[in-house]
């Protein structure tokens, strides 16, 4: 038998104790005194879930704060960023030290922003302007760019192509950037990217 089945058992076996004991002493009616059993053991029951669960307290913490301001949870080289109520995937990176907010598509063959966040973030604009790419949306015209970094959460990359969009107002995070992690999924509401 393991320490914590014992502490378990004997944390388990002290609430029960007491429970019946206060019960004994006192001389009350049977249904008021199962109704005070009940509360007791929601009491300690309670206590034992808080003591079970307590190095994972933290964890919860991140989550239900996600959860309420769509701010990602960052473990280590692991990056879950809640769902937004639009159903996407929207995560704020750092574009060469420059805060820029992605939607993340994974039908998007390269990382996408919009002239005003290029220039902003100083990111350096190819000659050729007049390429057409064709996305959801319809044929768009975009002009070739390098990123010298760009950091999502503590995943950074550095030399990343990108496509800079004359008439598009918002910055797609595409597969050039995913493809380039160790591992990127969805679960439920969540979406994973480790570096």
């Amino acid at each position: 038998m393991s320490n914590d089945v014992m502490l378990g058992s004997l944390y388990i076996l002290m609430a029960l104790m007491l429970v019946v004991g206060s019960l004994i002493v006192r001389r009350e009616p049977f249904a008021k005194m199962a109704t005070m059993a009940l509360a007791w053991i929601a009491i300690f029951g309670a206590g034992f879930v808080l003591f079970t669960f307590r190095d994972d307290l933290g964890y919860v913490a991140k989550r239900l704060k996600a959860e309420a301001t769509g701010v990602p949870v960052v473990e280590g080289r692991e990056l879950r960023i809640p769902m937004a109520i639009d159903g996407h995937f929207w995560v704020e990176g750092r574009l060469n030290g420059v805060g820029v907010k992605f939607l993340v598509d994974s039908g998007a063959t390269m990382t996408t922003i919009s002239r005003p966040a290029a220039e902003a973030a100083r990111v350096a604009i190819g000659a050729n302007r007049d390429q057409v790419v064709q996305t959801g949306n319809g044929l768009v015209r975009v002009a070739s760019g390098r990123a010298s970094s760009l950091v999502i959460g503590s995943i950074e990359r550095r030399d990343l192509g990108l496509h800079i969009a004359d008439d598009e107002d918002f910055n797609v995070l595409g597969m050039n950037y995913l493809s380039s992690l160790d591992r990127w999924s969805v679960e439920g509401r969540w979406l994973i990217l480790k570096g």
